[in-house]
């Protein structure tokens, strides 16, 4: 049997083994990232060698199928309230502390890694920016933790893996050798950046109006509905591929076009928008039967791919990055995780008027996942120098993030939850400004209902 067989086989062993005791594990404090990864790791040539590693192209074709997707389906869920009433958390978090976070991962690597360009360095800073809620993602979805920090930590997420593909762009271009190079930075913000985002916005908003007009003299089915989110989150893609841009700005773009679009017709007529309120938090967020399921199929076949994304990440790039490790790569993870973030965090959250265990809270849950893989693996595609040291490092910092949060998210949650209720309890009007109201939006799917609260609660049908 061929290695390709054998990898096909012990992808779809794991994934069914997972699915079987999924309700189990997702008690615990193993998260499908850890086990996806571990499994990943296992099964690679670091170990077992079942999976075959040797052709990248399918893996990256995966795994740039798996951010497209997640990056329509992110984009589409934002909304203008989000940013707006109270949205100050994900404004502060996204337009300060995003571009403090790769300022500080910027200079950190300089003197941990050295070897690398100046423009090598900030690629490093740049692709470990963005974060994965995914990974922590009882710490967003725990119905004990404000709808404040949860909304925002969710929106933040949703953003700002689309918002580095700019800088991570242009710096590719600033390195000699690669192929952004040839065209320069300014070739490069003209293709990649302006010409994708026009490209993004007309075909997502053509695409949402045309839907919306299709629904309204009932011409499509709710089954033909879904198929039709993945034809637009792949169409966009590639269209911006076919004129040299960049196919995940273009997507990152349609699916706020597309979603905005949509918004323009309700899925429950004459309902106004709920607002969620932290004295609302242990309501049953599935009560609203009416909501709009059309971007359910891509959201879990978005999920789906991004754990499979995972497991071929232990394999290929996690299992090789284990056998040449430095104290200099593990020292860079670790800042990574805590300073390159936490620190952004608490100077984007002066004045807010938000506690210090609420910042420590949003700081520590910034997980490194997908963007970040799959960001890497381009710049490892380069065969520039520098990028085994680079790739080493993503591998090693998105291992320990898959490992740290999850194995914290709940608890964590718990015990935030905890101070919270008690904090809230004592406080005198107008309240903790973690209470704030907060407009609720379409919660991301990612393979099944969230954790909504302590052990015992969860869904049970």
């Amino acid at each position: 049997m061929s290695g390709g067989a054998w990898t096909v086989l012990a992808v779809a062993g794991v994934t069914a083994a997972y699915a079987l005791g999924s309700r189990r594990l997702a008690t615990t404090p193993l998260s499908s990232a850890i086990v996806f990864t571990g499994c990943g790791v296992l099964l690679g040539p670091a170990v077992l060698g079942v999976i075959d590693t040797g052709e990248s192209g399918p893996v990256t074709a995966l795994l740039e199928a798996a951010l497209t997707l997640v990056l329509f389906t992110d984009a589409m869920t934002v909304r203008r309230r989000d940013l707006t009433r109270g949205g100050f958390l994900p404004r502060r978090l996204l337009g300060i502390g995003l571009l403090l976070s790769i300022a500080a991962g910027w200079l950190l690597a300089w003197p941990l890694l050295p070897g690398l360009t100046v423009w090598e360095l900030a690629l490093v800073g740049v692709i470990l920016a963005p974060t994965d809620a995914a990974l922590g993602k009882s710490a967003i979805s725990d119905r004990r933790v404000p709808p404040l920090v949860r909304q925002g930590l969710n929106v933040e997420s949703g953003l700002n893996d689309g918002m580095v593909l700019p800088f991570f762009l242009v710096f590719l271009a600033a390195v000699p050798g690669t192929s952004y190079a040839a065209e320069g930075v300014a070739g490069t913000f003209w293709r990649s950046l302006l010409l994708s985002t026009v490209l993004g916005l007309l075909v997502g908003g053509t695409a949402g109006r045309l839907l919306q007009a299709a629904r309204k003299r009932g011409l499509i089915t709710r089954e033909w509905r879904h198929v039709y989110v993945l034809a637009i989150a792949a169409g966009s893609y590639e269209l911006a591929v076919v004129v040299d841009g960049s196919g995940f700005i273009a997507a990152w773009v349609a699916g706020f076009a597309f979603g905005h679009a949509l918004r323009n017709v309700p899925a429950t007529p004459g309902r106004a928008a709920p607002r969620e309120t932290a004295g609302q938090a242990d309501r049953d967020p599935e009560a609203d039967r009416g909501r709009d399921t059309t971007a359910d199929l891509a959201e879990d076949l978005g999920g789906l791919l991004a754990s499979l994304a995972l497991l071929l990440f232990g394999a290929v790039l996690l299992g090789p990055a284990l056998q040449h490790l430095t104290w200099q790569v593990v020292a860079y993870a670790l800042l990574s995780l805590t300073v390159v973030r936490m620190v952004p965090v608490a100077l984007a959250l002066l004045g807010s008027g938000l506690r210090p265990p609420t910042v420590l809270y949003i700081g520590w849950f910034g997980p490194r996942g997908l963007a970040s893989v799959v960001l890497g693996l381009l710049v490892a595609e380069e065969h520039v120098a520098g990028t085994e040291l680079l790739g080493r490092v993503v591998a090693v910092t998105v291992a320990l993030s898959v490992l740290l949060h999850g194995a914290t998210a709940s608890v964590l949650a718990g015990a935030y939850g905890t101070w919270y209720r008690r904090a809230s309890a004592g406080a005198p009007a107008p309240g903790l400004r973690e209470s704030a109201e907060v407009p609720t939006g379409p919660h991301r799917r990612r393979l099944g209902r969230p954790h909504e609260g302590p052990p015992g609660t969860r869904d049970a049908a």
